[in-house]
């Protein structure tokens, strides 16, 4: 057992070996967060002291038949559990207030607007078809079509009503424009800003960590704030990286009473249960929090004025900002970031005009009230088996959902900037992550009958399942369209299609009403990004590259856009199809690098795809040539999939792209001062690979990783021998003859740890070579 005096002896070591690293700002602060416990072991104190609160998830009640009858108990029997009906009531901000009813009054047009224009649509195409719907495989044809058409015309009022708001300028229920500038900030309103990591990129989560952090101290606003990194990384060397990275940062900005770090144990239910945890553990320390993806940077500014925005409007639980992405140079993520921020505002601001109090909430860049969200957010397990049951996946719908459910709004600060977010790099990479997003929306579609759900995120659930869902609708939609052809050229026409019919019907075909109706949709798909255009040419197009520069891109853009819509239709069709048989996917963190595709996984991703356009361009040609010419945009781009997803993941080719001003962004010709902050910092971070090897050899890291580790005075013999036989493997046989898990076993086991180093401190000789010899970084 380690005595006291060892302690000290040790604690005096760790903080000369960091002296000796060169003076920095936090020194001086270094041994606050190196005390001694009451059992004489060193510890280094990553986290602030617990203050455990309660944060319970309910059983879902999302059976229509059970909610029947436990809405009889309440009304007729001896109930004493609340519903959310009336938890609402209690709400801030119950009652009608005017945003309220002009959001129901907005939603209901919004409807009328689509059914109106979907019958108009359907009617047309009815009369395209050569039986006017009348056969049974005409019939599916026409319902399918109407629910793409509805799909398609909600985004196109969407986006129409946010050019409006935009064009004006002006929004009498912006939660941003209606609050004061000067707003003040209680001296007790703390926020805390959490960072949810796992196995990310160490440099870039620290460096745009640091860059926030810099941004707030800049505004002024540093004592309404701490920092946390709440880490389920279970990849040895990126463990002792992140530990390492919180030291850094530290001493380099002063920070140990404003950044924390805390790496969990058990890791449960991904992001939504390290938060959950957090809550428990610190959250009634915070009014607010404010949560972070791991490539989240936000200006201090931004930041002061979410916690403004939220003690001006008591009854906001949740404020999503609008991110803006930027940061990545290969060509695909380049013109992504493009269309995002040209199109995307029209979008963000027609979602706010539709939904107002009752909106979105994105799971990163927003801000949270702390107590509604302990006390009504927490995230019970669907029950059943299968991919559709289980964790939640995409929990940040549902958390919105339950926050307004209890009486709290739920609002989108369009307008609000200072809000940045990374895209994925490639095209693979998008669909990886959108397989996710698949996943996660059919599985919250069970909770679309939950009690007490306002109908304004019950729509959410509805559109985040048909984000995904319009992909094999669209596919079967084509699917039918062949088959229907093949019908009408290999058989015969049918002119008496009802008993005793006196007079024959005559199969019609109208090219000029089919190119009616492709040109209204093509007008309700394109119509948007026209529409974005015209109001940046309006407002000012410099930033983007000049107005000539500017049109070029949007029509690069657009025909960029249409050769991948049949590509990730085929992928979204297989992710649909996987989820609902039941196919489970593993979770993994998304790629923060500029990461470049190999022809090798193109061609095994894409090559069935590539093999199914060509026959089907081959079928289509033997049915009839001229019909062809309709279907090429599809086949066409499933056959050059290979070539397109390589080309787009190339830097070389972004950086052409951006050195002749194409596919420009505000953030890339002006960059904010965090976004180059951000990019300075990982220029200068230090290479954090390998450090389990620097955990085991090098004196200050392992002081520093031994001194984080909660010491276990009594284990087993048995448990003690095997670790000693594993450290004895690993000094003999070197690190690249241990996996992962018995690595992390080493890191978690100080006295195991402890035996590693002193044998290759004491034996350097009989060490195995793959042992390293330099020094940590700095």
């Amino acid at each position: 057992m380690t005595t006291a005096g060892d302690s000290n002896i040790e604690r005096e070591a760790l903080l000369a070996r960091l002296q000796a690293q060169g003076r920095k700002r936090g020194d001086a602060h270094i041994s606050n967060v190196l005390p001694t416990d009451v059992n004489g072991h060193l510890r280094l104190v990553t986290m602030p002291p617990l203050h455990r609160a309660s944060m319970t998830p309910n059983e879902w009640q999302n059976n229509p038949f059970k909610r029947f009858a436990s809405w009889l108990r309440l009304r007729y029997g001896k109930q004493t559990v609340r519903a959310p009906e009336v938890i609402a009531a209690e709400a801030p901000h119950s009652g009608n207030v005017p945003w309220r009813v002009s959001g129901r009054n907005r939603r209901f047009l919004l409807l009328g607007l689509v059914i109106a224009q979907t019958w108009v649509a359907t009617f047309f195409m009815s009369a395209v078809l050569p039986y006017h719907g009348t056969k049974p495989l005409e019939l599916v044809v026409l319902a399918i079509y109407a629910i793409l058409f509805a799909w398609v015309g909600s985004g196109f009022w969407t986006a129409l009503m946010g050019f409006w708001v935009l064009l004006r300028g002006k929004d009498k229920y912006s939660i941003n424009g209606n609050t004061p500038a000067d707003q003040p900030i209680a001296d007790d309103s703390r926020t805390a800003i959490i960072i949810p990591i796992c196995n990310e990129d160490v440099a870039r989560v620290f460096a745009g960590l640091r860059a926030s952090y810099d941004s707030v101290m800049r505004a002024g606003a540093l004592k309404h704030f701490d920092f946390f990194i709440i880490s389920d990384s279970s990849e040895a060397d990126t463990r002792v990286a992140e530990l390492e990275a919180w030291m850094n940062l530290c001493r380099e900005v002063d920070g140990f009473s404003h950044i924390h770090y805390r790496l969990r144990r058990h890791r449960i239910k991904r992001k939504s249960g390290n938060v959950a945890d957090w809550c428990r553990r610190w959250g009634s320390d915070y009014k607010y929090m404010v949560v972070f993806d791991a490539d989240s940077v936000m200006s201090g500014s931004c930041l002061k004025r979410l916690v403004q925005l939220m003690e001006a409007n008591p009854g906001a639980g949740i404020i999503q900002t609008a991110p803006r992405a930027s940061g990545r140079e290969t060509l695909y993520a380049r013109i992504q970031q493009f269309a995002t921020r040209a199109y995307g505002p029209l979008f963000t601001a027609g979602l706010h005009y539709w939904q107002l109090g009752e909106s979105h909430y994105w799971g990163h860049n927003a801000i949270l009230r702390v107590a509604p969200f302990m006390q009504h957010c927490s995230l019970g397990r669907l029950s059943g088996s299968g991919a559709l049951s289980g964790e939640i996946l995409s929990h940040d719908f549902v958390e919105a959902a339950l926050m307004r459910r209890a009486g709290w709004s739920v609002w989108i600060a369009y307008d609000l900037e200072g809000s940045y977010e990374e895209m994925p790099p490639t095209l693979l990479d998008e669909l990886k992550r959108d397989r996710r997003w698949c996943q996660g929306n059919l599985q919250n579609f069970r909770l679309f009958f939950s009690q007490g759900l306002h109908p304004a995120h019950r729509a959410v659930f509805m559109t985040g399942v048909m984000a995904y869902l319009s992909a094999p609708m669209w596919f079967i939609f084509l699917v039918l369209s062949t088959v229907l052809l093949a019908v009408q050229t290999l058989t015969p026409p049918e002119y008496f299609t009802q008993p005793y019919q006196l007079f024959p019907t005559w199969p019609e075909w109208h090219p000029e009403w089919a190119m009616r109706l492709f040109g209204a949709t093509a007008t309700l798909l394109f119509l948007p990004k026209l529409l974005s255009l015209i109001l940046l040419l309006a407002k000012g197009s410099r930033f983007f590259g000049g107005p000539f520069k500017l049109i070029g891109t949007t029509i690069m853009e657009v025909l960029f856009s249409a050769l991948l819509a049949p590509v990730r239709m085929l992928f979204h069709t297989q992710f649909v199809t996987t989820a609902l048989i039941g196919w489970s996917i593993k979770w993994k963190s998304p790629p923060r690098g500029d990461n470049e595709t190999p022809w090798s996984e193109a061609l095994l991703r894409h090559g069935t795809g590539t093999l199914l356009g060509i026959v089907w361009a081959g079928i289509v040609y033997w049915l009839n040539p001229g019909f062809l010419w309709w279907l090429l945009p599809i086949v066409g781009s499933l056959i050059i999939a290979v070539p397109l997803s390589v080309w787009s993941s190339r830097v070389s080719l972004g950086r052409w792209s951006r050195e002749h001003r194409f596919f420009l962004i505000p953030e890339e010709s002006n960059p904010p001062r965090e976004l180059r902050w951000t990019k300075a910092a990982v220029r200068r971070a230090p290479d954090y690979s390998g450090g389990f090897e620097r955990a085991a050899a090098h004196p200050l890291t392992f002081s520093m990783v031994r001194a984080a580790v909660t010491p276990r005075d009594k284990r087993p013999p048995h448990i003690v021998e095997a670790r000693a036989q594993l450290a004895l493997h690993a000094f003999k046989n070197g690190p690249n003859a241990l996996n992962e898990t018995q690595r992390n076993t080493l890191l978690a086991d100080p006295d195991a740890l402890s035996r590693l180093h002193h044998m290759l401190q004491s034996d350097p000789v009989a060490r195995h070579s793959d042992w390293p010899l330099e020094p940590a970084p700095k």
